[in-house]
């Protein structure tokens, strides 16, 4: 059913549809919900020893902020986010190793396919989710 949105004369507002906004809610890019790749060609690039990783609390190895950080899944050093002083991409940009882990969220980024990767169907990303998941919180994650 539609229904009017405002009622002055000189500021008239758009008809809008109840099932379209509550649709565009839910769906649509106000719900900053983002779809996290099953599968990704640069997973060779892995680091063969990703049981043995820096704990959450490491600072960027740039500049020694502690917060916003990724582990780079190929080295293993830990670098601060595009919020902060985009170490993380620098690193990329100068080495291309594309894959890392944020320990803010835990979620892996593939810059070189510039998307999230499913950690946790991802058979290779299985490991190193789950160890940064204990080191963050102390216990196994729950799967989906």
């Amino acid at each position: 059913m539609a229904k009017e949105a405002g009622s002055s004369s000189s500021n008239p507002l758009p008809l809008i549809l109840e099932e379209e906004v509550e649709e565009e809610l839910l769906y649509g890019a106000e719900s900053g919900w983002v779809e996290a790749l099953t599968s990704c060609d640069h997973l060779a690039l892995l680091s063969p020893d990703l049981a043995h990783i820096p704990p959450p609390d490491i600072p960027c190895s740039e500049c020694q902020n502690p917060k916003e950080n990724w582990l780079c899944l190929s080295c293993k050093d830990v670098f601060c986010s595009r919020f902060v002083n985009k170490h993380m991409l620098q690193h990329y940009e100068q080495v291309t190793h594309c894959l890392a882990l944020s320990y803010s969220d835990l979620s892996v980024w593939c810059f070189s396919c510039d998307a999230y990767l499913d950690a946790q169907v991802i058979q290779e990303l299985r490991p190193v989710h789950e160890v940064a998941y204990i080191l963050k919180f102390g216990e196994a994650p729950p799967f989906r």
